[in-house]
């Protein structure tokens, strides 16, 4: 009688694991697998798409079409089957229901993850630096981002460039205020006064010596 049992409850352990086994791998268990994946993987859930993003786009059991691509300038994406989707401004959740609903055309009941894998962010979520930074260029805000972390991202100063009259340029009250840095003095003398807090959509504007 043990041994019935012992066997019974073998088999019923083993068709328990294999239901969980196909409930991963089709209907709504890929869902939940995708959902996961958007919650646990690439930017945080209310992470919010910009061009120059580099986007990571899995569609489940479909290869083919799973693929790395840049948000273009214009804010859309391309992809194997989707051409032109705006992509600026959402979400990586709601940018996977998006081509869900596009793929639907091709493929019965898709399912989506989009995963950042390069964070840019729209303007206002990034610090812009131009002129003579050694490496002029766009950088995804981050909280508690200073000047400091700004100078070593782009390299530090390029030559002939006026650190010391450098400025940031900043939206305060719906109006552009700026800020002079003396960016030489942070960088070469170690002044920790001039490490500017940083906010995001801040332009960091590095001017040409005149010498």
């Amino acid at each position: 009688m043990s041994s019935y049992r012992s066997g019974a409850l073998r088999l019923a352990t083993g068709l328990a694991l294999l239901a969980l086994a196909t409930a991963c791998t089709t209907g709504p268990g890929a869902r939940q697998m995708a959902a996961m994946m958007d919650a646990e993987a690439g930017a945080p859930g209310d992470y919010v798409i910009g061009p120059g993003d580099v986007l990571q786009i899995f569609v489940w059991q479909h290869p083919d079409v799973s693929v790395t691509i840049p948000v273009r300038p214009d804010g859309r994406i391309s992809t194997p089957l989707v051409e032109d989707l705006p992509a600026i401004g959402k979400t990586p959740t709601q940018l996977a229901r998006d081509i869900e609903v596009a793929l639907q055309e091709y493929i019965r009941s898709p399912t989506v993850s989009v995963i950042v894998s390069n964070f840019v962010g729209t303007f206002d979520n990034q610090v812009r630096v131009v002129g003579l930074a050694a490496q002029p260029q766009a950088i995804p805000f981050r909280e508690g981002m200073t000047m400091l972390d700004v100078m070593i991202q782009v390299g530090g100063l390029a030559p002939n460039a006026a650190g010391n009259r450098a400025r940031v340029v900043r939206q305060v009250g719906g109006e552009s205020r700026e800020i002079p840095v003396r960016l030489q003095r942070l960088l070469t003398n170690g002044d920790m006064g001039e490490n500017l807090q940083m906010m995001p959509g801040d332009i960091l504007v590095i001017p040409e010596s005149r010498l």
